[in-house]
C-alpha cells in the first residue's frame, strides 16, 4: 500500500461520529429592528450623513444650501438638472477630475451595514461615484431592506454589466490607526433618504 492510500484509510477511519447541521438561513432576516434607524445609525457611525427628503426640491434646497453649487455638480436624475449637469455621461471619464458633488440614485440600501446598491444604469459612469470629491444618493426608505441575505435574495436573478455596494465615504487607516476619509475615494457621502 502507498503512503498516500496508507494516509486516507487512516483519515477515513478518524472521522468523527456526529454531524452538524447546516444553520438555517430562512431565519436570517428575521430579526425585528427598526429598518430605517438602524441605517441611519449605522450610516452615521461609518462617516455618512443620512437626511430625510419628501420630494426633490427638498434634495435641490439642501444642496444649495450646503455645497458650493458654482463648483461642478454632476447627475442622471432630471429632476435636479437645475443645478447639475446631465450632458456628461459620455465624456472621457479623466474629464470628470474636477467633479465637485455627484448626485445618483440606489436601486436599495441594507440597514445592517448602511451599504447601498447601484449598478451601470443608475451611475452614468462606473467611475463617477469613485472619483467626485462628495457622493449624494437617493434612496427610497420602502427600499432598504434588514440584512445582506435580504439585499442578496434581491439581486440574485438580476443581470447587470457593472454594479456594486456603496457604504460610506472612501476610508483608510493605517497601522498607527490614523483614520483617512477620502484617500481613494469620495470624502463625504450623503444619503437622502427620500419618502
Amino acid at each position: 500500500m502507498s503512503s498516500k492510500a496508507d494516509i486516507l484509510k487512516k483519515i477515513k477511519q478518524n472521522q468523527p461520529a456526529f454531524v452538524t447541521e447546516l444553520p438555517n438561513l430562512n431565519l436570517l432576516g428575521s430579526e425585528q429592528f427598526d429598518i430605517l434607524e438602524t441605517y441611519k445609525t449605522v450610516l452615521k457611525n461609518i462617516g455618512g450623513d443620512p437626511v430625510e427628503v419628501t420630494n426633490y426640491s427638498d434634495i435641490l434646497e439642501y444642496i444649495k444650501t450646503n455645497y458650493a453649487i458654482e463648483k461642478r455638480i454632476i447627475t442622471t436624475i432630471t429632476e435636479l438638472s437645475g443645478i447639475a449637469t446631465l450632458d456628461w455621461t459620455n465624456d472621457d471619464p479623466h474629464s470628470l477630475q474636477d467633479v465637485e458633488l455627484n448626485i445618483i440614485k440606489a436601486h436599495f440600501g441594507v440597514a445592517e451595514n448602511s451599504a447601498l446598491w447601484v449598478t451601470d444604469e443608475l451611475l452614468g459612469q462606473r467611475i463617477s461615484p469613485f472619483i467626485a470629491q462628495y457622493l449624494a444618493i437617493i434612496v427610497h426608505k420602502k427600499d432598504i431592506v434588514a440584512t445582506m441575505h435580504q439585499a442578496y435574495e434581491r439581486i440574485g436573478n438580476e443581470e447587470y454589466g457593472f454594479a456594486t455596494f456603496i457604504a460610506g465615504p472612501s476610508k483608510t487607516a493605517d497601522i498607527e490607526q490614523s483614520l483617512v476619509l477620502g484617500a481613494h475615494g469620495a470624502r463625504g457621502l450623503i444619503v437622502f433618504l427620500l419618502d
